[in-house]
């Protein structure tokens, strides 16, 4: 990164916020080398980094109504759903609330009547939160350090479940060493009918689980790839070094 210039920066109770800006694109940083979100200022809604693009893949198997963004960043995911369906209802809830302002500010977040804000522990929302249930949640989770383990817990898993409605879909963004926690994948097949899992190019572990079998197959994905391709504006599929069920 060492063509990126800061443009603004700050802190909070979890430490350094930083935003970086070349020219063309623009980094959120929570710390030194750290790439949290980055976006081309001119087509916001592609995303650059490879877990997007491989959680985005959920698309191929639902059309959801209404979703849930758990952990914001510099709205990477919602610029993409936003692409992919403008009347999508979407909740999108970040823990730092500097976070919020940033990405309104810097990283050009289509705000509107169909996007909820909400300052919140994620963790927390999942159990507790009143909140309409959706077809989809997207969880990605990670700090200066990585993922927060908290988004690998039962409960955790088990408030998503909550959240969705019934034939609902979790996608969730893991580092590809989570590939070998079996205990993690016996929470998920316990609440969830089908579970699957891509690695991406960037070596992020994407899980998929949904409340209905057979949502999730391997068979057309090169046609509903090429499908999802042109309604995003980017070639979906090319980020994924593989994708199907997640086995022991």
């Amino acid at each position: 990164m060492s063509d990126f210039s800061v443009i603004y920066q700050t802190s909070d109770a979890l430490g350094p916020i930083r935003v970086l800006d070349n020219g063309e694109s623009r980094i959120l940083a929570f710390g030194d080398n750290d790439e949290q979100s980055k976006l081309n200022k001119k087509t916001p809604h592609v995303p650059k980094h490879s877990y997007v693009q491989v959680m985005l893949e959920s698309l191929m198997f639902s059309s959801p109504k209404s979703a849930i963004v758990l952990g914001l960043g510099g709205g990477a995911l919602v610029h993409a759903l936003r692409r992919f369906d403008g009347a999508l209802k979407l909740t999108a809830v970040e823990l730092r609330g500097e976070v919020i302002d940033i990405a309104k500010k810097y990283f050009y977040l289509p705000v509107g009547k169909k996007l909820n804000l909400i300052e919140a522990d994620a963790t927390v929302f999942v159990s507790d939160a009143e909140h309409k249930k959706v077809d989809i949640i997207f969880a990605d989770l990670y700090g200066a350090d990585g993922v927060d383990a908290k988004q690998l817990t039962a409960s955790f898993i088990q408030g998503c479940v909550r959240l969705l409605k019934p034939g609902g879909m979790l996608v969730l963004n893991c580092w590809k060493e989570h590939r070998q926690r079996s205990d993690v994948r016996e929470q998920l097949q316990q609440h969830f009918c089908d579970v699957y899992g891509s690695l991406s190019s960037g070596g992020n572990w994407v899980v998929f689980a949904t409340l209905t079998p057979g949502v999730l197959k391997e068979e057309g994905l090169k046609q509903a790839r090429a499908e999802l391709s042109a309604k995003l504006e980017f070639n979906v599929g090319k980020a994924s070094l593989g994708f199907g069920p997640w086995l022991d």
